[in-house]
């Protein structure tokens, strides 16, 4: 699989001319090419450079707008005309002198400055959340959906990235693409092993009503979990091979190879889906089949910040209770060496002790005696006091 050369753009200034030339705002070019708006005002700005479809969707866009501003050429900018220079009003010409001065000469009008790029105001942070919220969220789940198989899984599986994206949105903020971070963070959530273990997912959910969307379904999740998520970031979300290889942390022959082997794997089952563009309109259609709607961006924010404050608080305590723990081993712990004690060992030639019997009539009869007789008895045996 060869890749194509990066289709040329024009120059920064001149893509904003032609997005002005057309009437167009960034937002309504951004929702043309499938882009967020701070990203086509940094292509305009010249800090970054689009890739791979987007490249060429934006390419396309630029050159249709390029045509219609030949064909009209009205709706082209131009800037204006300098004004002319006011003349004098007669009553404003100075009388007539001895020795008249030649009046100052009017100087020309000065040309108006360009207008300045007036910058966006700026957004919060919980603004700018939600905005990358409303944008890839309802998309998202979707993928999470072909990825599982299963609606509350995809669901959880898009608000916990965009939770974990919140506790670090001063990370995230400054990425490069924040929607390919919280993209990958779902897709990883989502095609972990450990979900096999959790009691609601040992059986599977309810299967798309349509024959051919149960049978696509079914071959999606029959593949590899790398080669599911190639195909799907391939065909259905869009990105060229260099883009996929990097998100699957895989090289690019890698990700070449599991992609033609997961469009086999589906072409085997599923003739008709041979075609990849077929195979992509499909796989949007099953997506869009199926009504995910995601949770208010307030909702999971609020839970974002929940789970960091439980997770604090845990290891406040695992660590309060490691240092009693330590403290209460110094305080209890032996000050010096105390040498173990040995352990028995068996003494021969000692009889066994044997428990006394019972007591014949004739030593019964001398215990009597011997009891009665201890004070009346002879002299020897009375004690005396000192």
């Amino acid at each position: 699989m060869t890749q194509s050369p990066a289709t040329p753009l024009p120059p920064p200034k001149e893509r904003r001319r032609l997005r002005e030339a057309g009437s167009l705002t960034q937002a309504q070019v951004a929702a043309r090419v499938g882009v967020t708006r701070e990203t086509v005002r940094k292509w305009e700005n010249g800090r970054t450079t689009p890739l791979g479809r987007r490249r060429e969707a934006y390419a396309r866009l630029l050159a249709e707008l390029a045509r219609d501003t030949a064909d009209s050429p009205v709706r082209t900018k131009t800037p204006p005309a300098p004004e002319p220079a006011p003349e004098p009003a007669p009553e404003l010409e100075p009388a007539p002198a001895p020795a008249p001065e030649a009046p100052p000469a009017p100087s020309p009008a000065p040309e108006p400055a360009p207008e300045p790029d007036v910058p966006a105001p700026a957004l919060t942070p919980a603004q700018a959340f939600d905005a990358l919220y409303a944008f890839c969220a309802p998309a998202l789940v979707r993928q999470a959906f072909l990825l599982t198989g299963r609606r509350e899984l995809a669901r959880e599986s898009v608000e916990r990235a965009f939770q974990l994206a919140w506790q670090r949105w001063p990370e995230v903020a400054v990425d490069r693409d924040p929607a390919g971070w919280v993209r990958a963070t779902a897709y990883e959530y989502a095609l972990s092993p450990w979900h096999r273990f959790r009691p609601r997912h040992r059986h599977p959910e309810a299967p798309p009503a349509d024959a051919s969307d149960r049978a696509l379904l079914d071959v999606l999740l029959h593949l590899p979990p790398p080669h599911r998520r190639t195909l799907l970031l391939y065909d259905g979300v869009g990105l060229d091979l260099p883009e996929t290889a990097a998100e699957t942390e895989a090289s690019t022959p890698a990700a070449a190879n599991r992609l033609l082997r997961a469009r086999e794997a589906v072409a085997a089952r599923l003739p008709e889906l041979s075609d990849p563009t077929e195979l992509t309109r499909r796989l949007a259609e099953l997506a869009a089949t199926e009504r995910l709607r995601a949770a208010r961006p307030p909702v999971v924010r609020t839970g974002s910040e929940r789970r960091a404050r439980f997770w604090t608080r845990a290891a406040i305590a695992f660590t309060v209770a490691l240092i009693g723990t330590t403290a209460l081993t110094l305080r209890t712990a032996p000050r010096q060496y105390e040498p173990p004690v040995p352990s028995g060992e068996t003494v021969q030639g000692v009889p066994p002790r044997v428990a006394p019997g019972p007591l014949s009539e004739a030593e019964r009869e001398l215990r009597s005696k011997l009891r009665e007789e201890t004070v009346s008895g002879p002299q020897r045996l009375v004690p005396q006091g000192g």
